[in-house]
């Protein structure tokens, strides 16, 4: 009854059995439906695109900010808050850590130590300590060369 190959109701009613008068109303209702959906799809309202960035583009003085504002708001007043800023509880955690993270003292570097220095440095290290332990071997071998020349090999009886 619809579609590129519609038939009328009175020749379907006969192909089917189903009353003439019967299928004229369904299809009536179906095109009542289709109008209402139809109305519907253009009645719906779009939102309007938003201009407010997302958290992450937010620069570091607004993330402090939003740290500082939300700290003084209750439990109940927090949620408002922000679905205004248009934030999440975890946007929130991720600045105040972020925030915490860079008031924690970092060890001061040398003025113009590079890390090609500091490695540097920590080669000279490793090198006196090899140097030590290598000395501290040989005057052990020394001593052994004049205990045995001075007593003899272990084993000997003397």
């Amino acid at each position: 009854m619809t579609g590129p190959r519609a038939i009328s109701a009175t020749v379907l009613a006969a192909e089917v059995d189903v009353p003439q008068p019967t299928l004229s109303r369904w299809l009536r209702d179906a095109s009542i439906v289709e109008a209402v959906k139809r109305s519907k799809r253009k009645a719906r309202v779009k939102p309007a695109p938003t201009t407010e960035r997302r958290p992450s583009e937010w620069t570091p003085e607004e993330k402090l900010q939003a740290v500082v504002d939300a700290a003084g708001l209750s439990e109940a007043e927090l949620g408002g808050w922000l679905r205004s800023k248009g934030l999440r509880e975890e946007d929130l955690a991720n600045f105040r850590a972020a925030a915490l993270a860079g008031m924690t003292p970092s060890k001061p570097t040398r003025k113009g130590e590079s890390e090609e220095q500091k490695r540097i440095k920590a080669l000279e290290r490793d090198l006196k300590r090899s140097n030590a332990a290598l000395a501290e071997t040989a005057a052990l071998l020394v001593l052994r060369k004049k205990a045995v020349a001075l007593w003899g090999e272990e084993g000997e009886d003397t």
